[in-house]
């Protein structure tokens, strides 16, 4: 199934916006706003000042005129939940929704929004009479945002809502889970307390241009037992969006945010799997979901529960921080999933398509699903502190590559070369102008090199 999207070209101004020094800003949006059961009729409790109430797990709330203008050019995010009754694991969101101007208030599956994902998270199995720690934090980069936040053209015609939806389960008796297990959240119905804050500073070097923007896809359900509501091919785990771009778009990128989820029983929550991300059908980035160990996040799950304690041991000893003891993970309770930005270049006017695929996908006993947000966007940013100098031009060769791929920089010394994929990890590190990739999966590395005359460049290589 392929849907065609109308760009939204958005542009701050011909000549650029430009930030003016000023004081760090923070925006406190919600603060400890009260989420309830994910399963329970829409509570009729009092909301946040300002807010509307979508569900128990979604409230919404306009960034104002001021507060955009107030916004630098840099901006962290930051998401903190307090336990209430709730000991269970779910993915929790942040959504930015274009809402036509003036609106107090829009239904959350209206047909005049349009919305991005901008943060997703997972929570922890965290009892609330544990004080220490009492909260966990979820800090994300979104420098981005600022490029569409500074958009005269588009805030003329919407206005900007933040959505934060926290999801959580109390449990009961026969069920387990808070209502039973943890003293006082007997008969109770609140799950978490949510807040989230935007910081934001001002490089005052850096001009911001013409900025474009196109949303593709939002909290799709990828899976291959669903078709052709849910995947594109029958029997297949693949969605393709095509989209058509009215003008050509600079330094494009995909930001892209998936997770595996579902029941155990299907097989595919605690298994990683490789996806495949195309432009065009001509592949850009592979990865697997998870990370080497979940025991950074360890801390905030003051609740026991069998993935940070190895339950097929009586008694359950933590889980140790080592590869093999996570190697079935794709995400940690308490932790981030990550926006993965993709680098495009530069885009030319036309139809163009992007493309998931995730071949190896079981879904056993039609089990589980891989939620997934994924929008384009592109714009231009000059830094003036930034000298002009002579780029070092190099080509690397084959590429693709199977084993060694040779650099040639027009008489340039190599000192260092560096591959990074596309988690942003450093996977290979050498000192001459050979790169060894006989080691390393197949997929898509950026070749990070150092030269003697103190520059750096970078190039993509694929690895097959």
């Amino acid at each position: 199934m392929k849907k065609t999207l109308l760009l939204f070209s958005l542009c701050a101004s011909m000549l650029g916006f430009k930030a003016h020094a000023q004081e760090p800003y923070t925006l406190n949006l919600f603060d400890q706003a009260i989420y309830y059961g994910m399963y329970e009729a829409t509570v009729n409790e009092p909301i946040p000042d300002g807010a509307i109430r979508h569900s128990n797990s979604s409230y919404a709330k306009k960034l104002t005129a001021e507060q955009l203008n107030s916004f630098g050019n840099q901006l962290t995010m930051t998401v903190t939940l307090h336990p209430l009754c709730d000991n269970y694991d779910r993915i929790g969101k942040v959504n930015l929704v274009l809402v036509p101007a003036g609106a107090t208030s829009y239904g959350y599956n209206d047909a005049n929004i349009t919305r991005i994902e901008i943060g997703r998270f997972i929570t922890p199995f965290m009892d609330m009479t544990v004080t220490d720690p009492d909260s966990v934090p979820y800090v994300y980069d979104v420098d981005n945002l600022t490029q569409l936040f500074h958009d005269t053209t588009v805030s003329s015609e919407y206005d900007f809502w933040v959505e934060l939806e926290v999801y959580g389960y109390q449990g009961g008796p026969g069920q387990g889970g808070a209502a039973v297990e943890i003293p006082g959240c007997a008969g109770r119905n609140d799950v978490y307390m949510g807040s989230l804050e935007f910081e934001s500073t001002t490089d005052s070097d850096i001009v911001q241009g013409q900025n474009y923007f196109t949303p593709l896809i939002t909290n799709y359900e990828l899976k291959k037992y669903a078709y052709p509501t849910n995947t594109d091919v029958e029997g297949e785990t693949t969605k393709t969006v095509t989209f058509t771009l009215e003008e050509a778009v600079p330094n494009a990128k995909f930001y892209l945010i998936t997770s595996n989820h579902g029941s155990n029983s299907g097989g595919e929550e605690y298994i990683r799997r490789w996806h495949y991300i195309y432009l065009d059908d001509e592949q850009v980035s592979s990865y697997r979901p998870g990370g080497v160990s979940c025991v950074p996040f360890f801390e905030y799950n003051t609740q026991p529960s069998c993935i940070y304690y190895d339950c097929s041991q009586n008694p359950s000893p933590p889980r140790p921080d080592t590869n093999s003891a996570w190697s079935w993970n794709n995400w940690c309770p308490g932790d981030k999933i990550p926006t993965r930005v993709i680098e495009l270049g530069d885009l030319e006017a036309g139809e163009h398509s992007f493309k998931i695929d995730v071949p190896a996908a079981q879904f056993v006993g039609d089990q589980g699903y891989f939620p997934m947000s994924v929008y384009l966007q592109g714009y231009e940013e000059t830094n003036l502190s930034t000298k002009k100098v002579d780029v070092v031009n190099f080509s690397i060769a084959p590429n693709p590559v199977t084993d060694v791929a040779t650099i040639t920089a027009n008489g340039q010394e190599v000192r260092s070369v560096s591959l990074i994929n596309t988690l942003g990890q450093t996977v290979w590190n050498g000192t001459t102008d050979k790169v060894n990739l006989s080691s390393l999966k197949s997929g898509v590395y950026m070749v990070n090199v150092a030269f003697a005359n103190g520059q750096t460049a970078t190039k993509k290589v694929v690895k097959n």
